[in-house]
């Protein structure tokens, strides 16, 4: 079938390159052209492991093109997605549907038969009512039905999130939208993916509440290790035991400073937002906003406390985007961490495998051309981004290059045994400070 993917951000990128691997012909849209010829010579503007190889292999199999007009792929799609960015608006947190609204308006203006029309951006409840009330008064004459479609991709591992995902989740009205969405995902059913039809008031909700309820579980995992701290206890060793409760499970309980990137911190606003205007406000997701905004702070001055202040020091930083595997830098924790340790006087060299471009454009930091090299004459070591290349350093390189052997782990890769039997100082989450020994 054909599909007109309408964004190509990471949400519109990913869905579509992945939708034309199924077998379907995907016209991509974005509005700046520049970009749209640097799509179709085969430059991906986001890092996102094999996206690159997904995106070549089916535009030279004459599925997937990139376009920087609407019309041209809204024209015969059987399925339109909408995929733009939906940022926390200014002020009150809510989700900016800007885009969206404008979006639909474009798509009213290009239809010429029958298409379903899907909200894949992450939306707030009630904004799949809101496009087919915007559609049907540009164009009272057309038909069309809409869904909702929220993705659940998560950066880093995307491609295999599309391909098997836990389930996929539809929210729409007729039967006939539910055709053509079966027909979207068909493939799927081959790997027996659960299929859930809903309401789009239901499809929406899903989406904000599975993110919310993620965060919920790092903000209480970080409480837990602030106890752990104080009470003596390990939090690896209280995460593990809590995790192998099947009701609990094991994901998303790894302490660390703090959730960020392009969904929790924006998702968890909105859904606060919607729920007070609502009249429900939800209480727990309130604590949770509040508990990651403050973490971000209280890590920074806990790598202060371990330098015995940080005025005139030296500090390495590796990793500066939100999670590894990824360059996204939004709402990161560096974001808030290395500037509260500038403004204390010390000086950041750091090194990031694929944040570097991203970080030049929101920090005023030296940037390293590798671990080592921003290790070298350095204080101490802060490890704020578990990408895997930082998970087996060499040890005794790393106590040559630092002027103190002194490691900050707010990611927990290393086991304190490990690194006082290697002579350092060793600073991590919900654990023991360790001394060499």
């Amino acid at each position: 079938m054909r599909i007109a993917m309408i964004g190509t951000g990471y949400v519109g990128l990913v869905s579509g390159a992945c939708l034309s691997e199924f077998g379907h012909t995907v016209v991509c849209v974005d509005k700046e052209a520049d970009k749209v010829a640097a799509l179709r010579s085969g430059k991906i503007p986001i890092y996102e492991p094999r996206l690159d190889d997904v995106v070549a292999t089916n535009v030279k199999a004459g599925r997937l093109f990139f376009e920087d007009s609407i019309a041209t792929a809204v024209s015969g799609a059987e399925a339109i997605f909408i995929a733009v960015g939906t940022p926390s608006r200014r002020g009150d947190g809510h989700a900016d549907l800007s885009y969206v609204h404008a979006a639909a308006e474009e798509i009213a203006r290009s239809l010429s038969g029958y298409a379903v029309i899907v909200t894949k951006s992450t939306v707030p409840v009630g904004t799949s009512r809101e496009v087919e009330t915007i559609i049907r008064r540009v164009r009272p004459d057309i038909s069309f039905d809409m869904a909702s479609n929220p993705e659940f991709l998560r950066e880093g591992s995307a491609i295999d999130d599309f391909r098997r995902p836990d389930r996929v989740v539809v929210g729409c009205d007729s039967e006939r939208a539910r055709e053509v969405m079966r027909e979207v995902y068909r493939p799927l059913y081959l790997h027996e993916t659960p299929i859930l039809f809903t309401s789009r008031e239901s499809a929406e909700l899903i989406k904000y509440a599975a993110n919310a309820f993620l965060a919920t579980k790092i903000s209480f995992i970080n409480e837990m290790a602030d106890l752990c701290e104080k009470a003596g206890a390990d939090i690896q060793d209280v995460s593990r035991g809590i995790g192998l409760d099947g009701r609990i499970g094991a994901k998303f309980l790894h302490a660390g400073p703090g959730f960020g990137g392009s969904c929790f911190p924006k998702d968890t606003l909105a859904l606060r937002k919607t729920a007070q205007d609502l009249g429900a406000p939800t209480r727990i997701v309130e604590a949770v906003v509040a508990v990651n905004d403050a973490r971000k702070i209280a890590m920074a001055k806990k790598i202060e406390h371990a330098f015995g202040g940080v005025k005139g020091k030296t500090i390495a930083v590796l990793g500066l985007t939100f999670k590894p595997s990824t360059d996204d830098m939004r709402d990161a924790p560096s974001l808030v961490i290395v500037p509260y340790l500038q403004k204390q006087g010390a000086t950041i060299r750091a090194f990031d495998p694929q944040g570097a471009p991203e970080a030049r454009k929101l920090l005023n930091i030296e940037l390293c051309r590798d671990a080592f090299d921003a290790l070298d004459g350095a204080d101490g070591v802060v490890i704020l981004t578990e990408w895997n290349e930082f998970r087996a350093l060499n040890m005794s390189r790393m106590k040559s290059l630092l002027r103190k052997p002194l490691v900050i782990d707010l990611r927990n890769i290393y086991r304190p045994s490990q690194m006082a039997a290697a002579g350092f100082t060793y600073v991590s989450i919900g654990r023991a400070t360790v001394g060499p020994g």
